[in-house]
């Protein structure tokens, strides 16, 4: 779901972000993937206010929602976590599935500025959508820069890995060439969600894309608000695999 946001403003991001996912669901969808942040962009400036603490009211609308569409949703938002009333901020990945919330996953690996302001988080596991049976490897943005984090997802079962972002303009050859290498290198399918549109310090060309388990570009955007959606066979990673062994020839006593 390639989304422009409106910074800092909440309640329109929402608003558009149901209404797009409700179009899409009736293309037949079943998960539904939207940018990183995506409810606020990177609104510092309104943090304190804008932050959720649990249960997450930006994701209770989605567990809502997910129930009545019985669709999945992945995405991140901005949370709040209060430790001796000294307020820690979080870049919050989620997934939900038909009104439950099947995992989270706190950006690991904050991106400069980021860093002023966002702790990071200290566990990287797959998220398991029992509906579907697959196991989601979620990664933040720059973390696509870290083979490490897509690797270890997978070598923990992950089926499909997602990657939901901001990358700009002045790193769009960047941002390809990294989504699929991260799925060239695991065999795993992989979507990869990017914003478009502009802040105040950047511009976002979109670039989502969605890549099969041998590398093949199964669906990609342009630089346009669009959704983009082709079916993923998970049987057909096991063939890839088989075909060329990348993960059972690793040699682990070495690296």
């Amino acid at each position: 779901m390639q989304m422009e946001i409106a910074h800092c403003s909440k309640p329109d991001n929402l608003k558009k972000a149901m209404s797009m996912a409700e179009k899409t669901l009736l293309s037949g969808a079943d998960i539904i993937v939207f940018p990183e942040v995506f409810s606020t962009g990177f609104c510092y400036e309104g943090l304190s206010d804008l932050a959720e603490e649990d249960p997450y009211p930006t994701i209770l609308r989605f567990l809502e929602f997910s129930k009545r569409t019985r669709c999945a949703v992945i995405g991140s938002i901005i949370e709040v976590q209060f430790h001796k009333n000294v307020p820690v901020y979080y870049n919050l990945g989620f997934c939900v599935e038909h009104g439950k919330l099947a995992g989270v996953y706190r950006k690991c690996h904050p991106f400069k500025q980021e860093q002023n302001y966002f702790a990071a988080g200290n566990s990287i596991h797959p998220i398991s959508l029992e509906r579907y049976g697959v196991k989601i490897g979620l990664e933040i943005c720059y973390e696509l820069r870290f083979p490490e984090v897509a690797r270890k997802l997978v070598l923990e079962g992950a089926d499909l890995l997602v990657t939901v972002a901001q990358f700009p303009h002045s790193r769009e050859h960047v941002w390809r060439t990294l989504a699929l290498a991260r799925s060239i290198e695991n065999q795993i399918p992989h979507i990869a969600c990017n914003l478009v549109g502009s802040s105040s310090t950047s511009s976002f060309f979109g670039g989502s894309v969605i890549i099969g388990a041998a590398g093949d570009v199964l669906a990609e955007a342009d630089d346009k608000e669009c959704t983009i959606m082709h079916s993923i066979d998970t049987a057909n990673t096991d063939k890839v695999r088989s075909y060329i062994p990348v993960l059972s020839d690793r040699r682990a006593d070495l690296y």
